[in-house]
């Protein structure tokens, strides 16, 4: 019986083990992704703001046009 004993325990231990090994590198991959997606938005808001610009630009040509009329 103490054999038995010390097989399913060292049977969970290996389960345990392999798991712990799927959440690191699942652990890693969230972390990449996690860092893709910062770059991403940094990229999206760097490009929100060049928009907005451009618009408040043509908003103040327009604007002036009026006023020229």
């Amino acid at each position: 019986m103490t054999e038995h004993y010390f097989n399913a325990l060292e049977q969970k231990i290996d389960q345990i083990l392999e798991r712990c090994a799927q959440l690191e590198q699942e652990n890693s991959q969230l972390r990449e992704r996690e860092q893709l997606l910062k770059e991403e938005r940094a990229q999206l808001a760097q490009i929100n703001e060049q928009t907005q610009s451009k618009i408040k630009a043509m908003i103040m040509r327009l604007k002036a046009l009026e006023q020229n009329k």
